[in-house]
């Protein structure tokens, strides 16, 4: 796969309120701006399951995702802009109803994907080997990625998130779903560098992940910024993550990103890391979701997030 990843991306200093205490400095790696879709730690999870695809003459990408799925929607890219097709298995069958009004799955069936609807009864038995063999059975040259892109290959995608380059930083941060990403930025670490993981979920369950893929134990997760769960968002969020764009330019997804963000200042403030600490942060793109999360900000009558 391709596409016009900077050779030298690009990583910008932070000028914002709270950033700068104690002597700290804040740089943000923009993976954001790899590609429109397919882009932060979805092409580096990608890279490398595609690859194997193609080289094993597999015919399409069969992978799983909810509603607004950033994972989903890379996928259908990729998979078009690689020749091949791609089949998504989608969380709750309600949403065949609203495909045309949610702008994830209505770009992912543009991009030439098969949108199959699982109840959340049958979602949460996709992993089994007896829905693995009845999937193949129906798909026999489908390349099956699970849900998130997380497996062995993805973390080598993750590996080169990190750069030669960054050894000068001691802190490096990123925001945690499943943790496949998190792995490979720790398996390119050096022993001198922590890494942080913000989980946008409840819970730091993510560290049985970690210690499958890695050895390395230069790294703390928490949850302590999930903002109540994964794709809970407040006002206090959005209105962190609209003054962000005000002063940076850079926007935020409210899922991973956001929250990211918000943890880093928070830890600065409460002494979490040394005094004269530069950090890291890893934007992980996710962009294309905040058209679907402002349907479901108006609807809450919340504040939307600025474009």
């Amino acid at each position: 796969m391709e596409f016009p990843y900077l050779t030298e991306p690009i990583t910008q200093k932070i000028t914002f309120p709270g950033f700068d205490l104690r002597g700290c400095s804040v740089y943000i790696r923009r993976a954001d701006k790899i590609h429109p879709y397919i882009s932060g730690n979805k092409y580096h999870k990608l890279k490398y399951n595609l690859k194997y695809a193609q080289e094993h003459d597999y015919t399409s990408l069969l992978t799983f995702g909810g509603a607004y799925s950033n994972h989903i929607l890379a996928t259908a890219v990729a998979a078009k802009e690689a020749g091949l097709k791609s089949i998504g298995m989608i969380r709750g069958e309600e949403l065949y109803q609203s495909i045309n009004s949610n702008p994830t799955l209505r770009k992912a069936k543009e991009y030439g994907m098969e949108l199959r609807f699982l109840t959340r009864e049958e979602y949460r038995y996709k992993a089994t080997p007896e829905f693995s063999d009845q999937l193949l059975a129906e798909y026999p040259t489908a390349y099956i990625l699970p849900e998130g892109g997380n497996n062995a290959l993805a973390v080598k995608g993750c590996e080169e998130i990190v750069q030669p380059g960054d050894e000068s930083f001691r802190i490096i941060t990123t925001a945690v779903g499943t943790g496949g990403t998190m792995a490979g930025i720790v398996k390119s670490t050096s022993p001198h560098q922590k890494v942080l993981g913000f989980s946008v979920l409840k819970g730091t369950f993510q560290q049985k992940t970690l210690l499958e893929y890695t050895d390395k134990m230069n790294y703390f997760v928490t949850d302590a910024y999930c903002f109540g769960g994964y794709a809970k968002v407040d006002k206090l969020l959005i209105d962190f993550i609209n003054e962000f764009k005000e002063e940076t330019g850079i926007l935020l997804d409210p899922i991973y990103t956001g929250k990211m963000m918000y943890g880093i200042r928070e830890c600065i403030k409460n002494s979490f890391f040394d005094e004269n600490s530069r950090i890291l942060a890893i934007h992980t793109g996710g962009l294309q979701g905040i058209e679907g999360m402002n349907l479901l900000l108006a609807r809450k009558k919340l504040p939307q997030i600025n474009l």
